[in-house]
């Protein structure tokens, strides 16, 4: 019980880690949070311009969410947890990148850690997820919208590809707390108000 905490509890500082501002810290550039959006991400930090500190941070965010799922099905497979500790090890994660203790608890969005959890589960899996983003964004040009309906689709597709109820019930919970934090997006696309990729905000 007390290892299954602390592996949890490492996943959530895994998810912690702030790319964004690493990122920006490392190409000198303003804090993400001071600008645009105020969102550390990596669609935040593309607006300065600077395509290579978006990669980085998109890369990071995306890979701390398969490490830890990478993680926790070895160590799940070793300790006898299974999926309990995946499903365990995804929520955490997910919670440390939109909650992190490294920035006072106001992170970013979960769009990349969340593809990187869905890579990590399964690679058919995050692809679909991530080919209907794309699909969406080249028709909308508006990446929240991308996002929340990726969301949607994210369990359902977890349903049909792995079958497995712990997993569909943790992706559901995942798309469901995205969607939560795409709230101020959601409010400006009802309003016709939503930028679009490619033009600044």
């Amino acid at each position: 019980m007390i290892i299954t905490v602390a592996l949890i509890f490492s996943a959530y500082l895994l998810g912690s880690i702030p790319f964004a501002v690493i990122a920006s810290w490392l190409f000198k550039l303003p804090d993400p949070r001071s600008y645009g959006s105020g969102n550390p991400g990596a669609t935040n930090v593309l607006r300065t311009g600077k395509k290579a500190a978006a990669v980085v941070t998109l890369l990071g965010d995306a890979g701390k969410g398969w490490v830890a799922i990478i993680a926790a099905r070895y160590l799940g497979n070793i300790l006898g947890l299974g999926d309990e500790l995946v499903a365990g090890g995804a929520i955490a994660v997910f919670l440390g990148h939109l909650f992190p203790v490294f920035l006072a608890f106001k992170g970013g969005k979960g769009v990349a850690t969340s593809a990187g959890i869905l890579l990590g589960l399964d690679p058919w899996l995050g692809i679909l997820v991530i080919f209907t983003w794309i699909i969406i964004a080249a028709v909308s040009r508006i990446s929240s919208l991308s996002a929340l309906l990726s969301a949607l689709v994210a369990p359902l597709y977890t349903h049909f590809l792995l079958e497995k109820e712990i997993l569909t019930v943790t992706i559901a919970i995942l798309s469901m707390l995205l969607i939560l934090k795409h709230r101020s997006n959601i409010a400006n696309l009802i309003a016709g108000k939503e930028g679009r990729i490619g033009k600044s905000s």
